[in-house]
């Protein structure tokens, strides 16, 4: 079993920043991708951003590349999302997931735990 919590989320100003964090336990964190998803009220929940194994690769939604970066810190089972510049559509809660292959993906059928979600409300 894999345990997953996020932490970081919260209200901000357009052109803010956030730092999300995911603490994971459970499994050899340093084996598996990892990614970010979000789901706005009323929208299907969506890709954002992962990245692989080692944290060599990484990929990122079209709609937040130059904006938000991923990381992760194998010594301390945590991966982080950096969010700058954010905008009123970033306005969502944000889910860290654990990956089923060492690759990283943007489909939500290759990641098989994941959090409880944390809270982003960006106001204009």
């Amino acid at each position: 079993q894999v345990q997953l919590v996020e932490s970081g989320g919260g209200l901000v100003q357009a052109g803010g920043s956030l730092r999300l964090s995911c603490a994971a336990s459970g499994r050899t964190f340093s084996s598996y991708a990892m990614g970010w998803f979000r789901q706005a009220p009323g929208k299907e929940r969506e890709f954002v951003a992962t990245i692989s194994w080692s944290g060599g690769s990484t990929s990122y939604a079209d709609s937040v590349k130059g904006r938000l970066t991923i990381s992760r810190d194998n010594a301390k089972n945590t991966v982080y999302l950096q969010m700058n510049s954010l905008k009123p559509e970033d306005t969502a809660v944000y889910y860290c997931a654990a990956g089923i292959y060492p690759i990283s993906s943007s489909r939500l059928s290759e990641y098989g735990y994941w959090g409880q979600g944390t809270q982003v409300t960006v106001s204009s």
